[in-house]
């Protein structure tokens, strides 16, 4: 029976992870900086509380965020979660304004006990999209002012994009002492992203296309350590701490160049010094009998010390701080508002790329969700719907602002695998 299912499942996941591999959840002109616009890689329940997620550790939900997190799994669960998201964006500069919408599927993860306070998780995870088509006019004087149709010369400058790194995963987490848990994930990174821009003379045919793209294959660590301890019977308390080391990364980029208006040569192909960034968080997360959570996370990368392309100087470190609550009135209740989740979150992070005149630009989130139990009677298990919506803000009116709704609903579906049932 257990075979079965599982095969199921992984058949599920293979078709899933096909149809997210070709989707973009992105239409801001910003991801065609650096590596694109970033992944938090967050579950619905996590996005629902601004992203704090690495001192979380439950026994109903899958936290890849720190995988020492995976030894809080039941001894007879097995969990499958299943996340999409929709975001509404809008734009807007000194020159007016401008609204988009997406939709796709999140990600894909599951998690089971493999031996006695041992954990493993697997799944399909976002790590970063791009996703933009916009174009800008220009005019420039010429120097014959005088001869009629030559004063003004008038270009369209046009930039495209598309494009997914997607990363799949394995992960261990152990129970070393009664209070003490450390895990690991290793992850493979796969994917494309592909960026074009053309500058053209409305004038004249002429027109000049530059073409490029970055393919992405390489593994990367991720290393997770959980402290965990309940006080007066009530009171839960964790601290989490999740570490990557810097590391070369296996990109091939190539760039080519067609048209007369360009001095570039004709086609640029080869390889280029690419390196992920060391990445260290550290999160606490506090639950009051049972019903109330409140957690805090703090993260850095140093992107400033990371090869992109080559080149130091394009991306610079950024820190993120999140914030987060939840609250659940009576687990136990007779009333379903009784037994659901409600939750508040806000985060606060700087972009990882470098732009003009962007030193001091930050980028906010607020988000609320709902967590909504599913008890099933055959099996004695209960399933998680989880809705959220998050406000965020990107950028500057001066540069280009972009102010977004995010919608994510994801499942999780709770089932008792690993015991035998009494006839």
């Amino acid at each position: 029976m257990f075979k079965n299912k599982f095969s199921l499942l992984f058949l599920v996941a293979i078709s899933l992870s096909q149809f997210s591999g070709a989707q973009n959840n992105t239409n801001s002109p910003y991801t065609r900086y650096g590596y694109g616009e970033l992944s938090s890689a967050t579950s619905g329940e996590q996005k629902a509380m601004g992203g704090v997620s690495i001192g979380a550790r439950r026994k109903t939900s899958i936290n890849t965020v720190n995988p020492a997190s995976y030894s809080s799994v039941d001894s007879m669960t097995f969990m499958f979660d299943v996340g999409a998201t929709g975001l509404l964006s809008r734009f807007s500069n000194t020159t007016g304004v401008t609204n988009k919408f997406t939709a796709n599927l999140d990600y894909i993860t599951m998690q089971f006990p493999v031996a006695k306070h041992v954990g493993f998780s697997a799944g399909l995870l976002p790590y970063s999209y791009a996703g933009y088509n916009y174009s800008v006019n220009l005019y420039e004087k010429t120097k014959y002012p005088t001869i009629p149709d030559f004063d003004t010369v008038f270009y369209r400058n046009s930039f495209n994009g598309y494009g997914t790194i997607s990363q799949v995963y394995t992960g261990l987490g152990v129970d070393l002492f009664d209070h003490l848990s450390v895990g690991a994930n290793v992850y493979y990174m796969f994917g494309s992203l592909y960026n074009t821009r053309s500058l053209r003379d409305k004038s004249r045919p002429d027109s000049t296309l530059v073409v490029s793209s970055t393919d992405v294959g390489d593994f990367r660590l991720r290393y997770g350590l959980q402290y965990h301890n309940t006080f007066a019977k009530k009171h839960d308390l964790n601290v989490g701490v999740v570490y990557e080391q810097k590391s070369n990364l296996k990109a091939l980029f190539t760039e080519s160049d067609y048209g007369v208006l360009t001095q570039y040569p004709d086609t640029l192909d080869g390889d280029r010094s690419f390196q992920l960034p060391q990445m260290f968080g550290l999160g606490l997360y506090y639950t009051y009998d049972k019903r109330l959570s409140l957690g805090v996370d703090y993260s850095l990368q140093k992107w400033g010390s990371a090869l992109y392309r080559g080149d130091y100087s394009l991306l610079k470190d950024c820190s993120k701080l999140a914030v987060g609550a939840e609250y659940i009135p009576n687990s136990r209740g007779r009333y379903l508002t009784q037994r659901m989740s409600y939750r508040l979150g806000f985060n606060m992070s700087d972009p990882y790329y470098r732009l003009d005149n962007s030193s001091n630009m930050k980028n906010y989130n607020v988000s609320f969700g709902l967590g909504l139990p599913l008890y099933n009677a055959a099996t004695n298990a209960i399933t998680m719907l989880n809705a959220s919506v998050e406000y965020g803000k990107v950028g500057a009116t001066d540069v280009l602002r972009e102010d977004y709704l995010k919608f994510t609903l994801n499942v999780v579906f709770n089932e008792h695998w690993f015991f035998k049932r009494k006839l």
